[in-house]
Parts: C-alpha cells; structure tokens; sequence
C-alpha cells in the first residue's frame, strides 16, 4: 500500500510524540522534529507508510540513545493482557464458535497500537473487545480462514504488538500448533512485540517462535533477514495482524489473511470499510485467482 497525503499529519505527530518520550531537552526535541520534517519532505509516496516509520524510529533511536523508547508501555500492556487472559480464555471455551470467538479477540486486541494512538486507555480495550465480539463480521472470511488452515502444511502467525499478541494467543491455541511458527519483530519498533514479550505472553510454551530480524512497524520483506524470507516463501498460508502487515504486505503474491481493526481513515478507505471495524482480508496468490 502507498502512502497517501493524509498520512503526513499521523508522521508529524507521532513524531512528536516520540521526542517528547526520548528527551527532556528542548533542543533535542527540536532536533528530532526537525529530521522528522526533512525526512517527510523527501519521502517517496510509492513506499509504505511503515517504510517511513522505520527511517524516523531509527533516526531517533541514533539521536537520542534510547533503544526502546516504548519499552515501559509495553511491559504494562502484556501485564494488563496477561490479567484478562483467563477470563477471555474461558469466554473462548464456553463459546458457540471458539474459533470465531478467538479470532473476534484476537482482531480485538489490534487496537493497542501506539502509532496510531500512545495515549491508549484501560477502558478502551475493554470496549474494544465488547465490540468485537458483538460487531459484524464475515462470516464466509472465518470459515474460509478455518479451511485454509486445515488445508495448509506450514503457517506463518505475522504478529503485531505486545499485549495485543496475548489475546492471539487465544486464536493460536486453537491451531494445530506443528504448523504454526509465531514472527516477532528482530529489533525494538514502537509497541510491535519481540521475542521477550512472545515469552512473556507464553506463546513461546506454544509454537515456534521467530524474529523477522527487522525493525519495521509491518513487513518489509526487502528488510527482513535472509533465513525469514526464506521462511515465508515457504509458508502456505500467512496469518497477518495489524494495520502495518496491511499496509506492507496487501500487494504481495502470497495467500495472506489479514486480521486487522481498521483505525485510521485512510486504512478504512483503502480496504473500504468503517473507521473501527474488525476485518478479515484474504490476499490469494496470482495462480490463484481465477481468469
């Protein structure tokens, strides 16, 4: 997906926000922002959003020193999951559907997303996941999600971010697990989970878990370590969550379900659906796709 005008706004405040969480010094802060606009100055719009996000993460990261800027944010949202798990864990076991109902939480806990909003509420996961569990859905997406992983002999979970990836942990419970090998991201990128945070989840108790040796809020395949790209050529079937496997992926020839909230408006035009609404997106190979 390209980066539409829209998006600048989004960069220049999330910019802002990142400055403001790295230094105290008003002229670093300054410093930043001001890399921040050159950088939005020169972008090329046929590259992904996320493209831009990890050029100006990592200029930060340089500038600053810190390397994880958002580390203490999502050490408290893995916490905050981790204590709802075992409720949501039973709601998914006394459910009609316990693969329908995981995968509603699992898309329910895509909006913790600190690109899109740092600021995140308590309150607003909890009204996250009452709504996804009452929202409209696609039910022909589910079953055709469910054959497509019975079908398939190796699945590649693409995860997004921590606390978010304990509520997958609901969906990945349900999977026949020998297939399944659960991706972090290889190097701190806003809230996006790693490997510690998959351990912390217990996802590593699981499945396979492995990095993309990239740090990119999505996936840039381009970016991404030999050994991953050769692991998700292989896959039969990638399970995507969030608005940056969206965005870096939806022109891929690959057979991708994309599991996402749609948060932004230019997502939500994109995809063509509601601000706020949960989806699930089936990308099919070319040699797929009938004539």
């Amino acid at each position: 997906m390209k980066t539409y005008l829209e998006c600048i706004p989004c960069f220049i405040r999330q910019s802002l926000e990142l400055a403001r969480m790295v230094t105290d010094d008003p002229d670093l802060r300054e410093r930043l922002m001001r890399e921040s606009l050159k950088m939005a100055q020169s972008l090329d719009f046929s590259d992904s959003p996320p493209a831009l996000a990890q050029k100006m993460h990592r200029r930060a990261r340089e500038i600053s020193g810190v390397s994880d800027p958002y580390l203490e944010a999502k050490i408290k949202f893995n916490r905050f999951a981790l204590n709802l798990y075992p409720e949501l864990d039973a709601m998914v076991r006394q459910s009609r559907d316990p693969f329908e109902t995981a995968v509603r939480l699992a898309i329910a806990g895509n909006i913790i997303d600190f690109g899109v909003k740092l600021a995140l509420k308590d309150e607003e996961v909890h009204h996250s996941i009452e709504q996804a569990l009452e929202a409209p859905l696609d039910r022909d997406a589910v079953t055709a999600l469910r054959d497509a992983i019975e079908r398939s002999s190796s699945i590649l979970y693409l995860g997004d971010n921590a606390g978010e990836i304990v509520l997958d942990r609901l969906l990945i419970e349900l999977l026949p697990r020998h297939k399944v090998a659960f991706v972090v991201k290889g190097a701190p990128i806003i809230n996006d989970a790693l490997m510690e945070d998959a351990r912390e989840a217990g996802i590593t108790d699981l499945v396979e878990v492995i990095d993309s040796g990239a740090a990119v809020p999505g996936t840039i395949l381009s970016e991404c370590s030999p050994g991953f790209q050769e692991r998700f050529e292989a896959a039969d079937l990638v399970i995507a969550k969030g608005q940056g496997n969206y965005e870096t992926l939806s022109e891929e020839d690959k057979h991708i379900f994309f599991l996402l909230k749609a948060k932004c408006p230019v997502i939500a035009q994109d995809i063509g659906c509601e601000i706020g609404s949960i989806n699930i997106l089936e990308k099919r190979t070319a040699s797929k796709v009938p004539s």
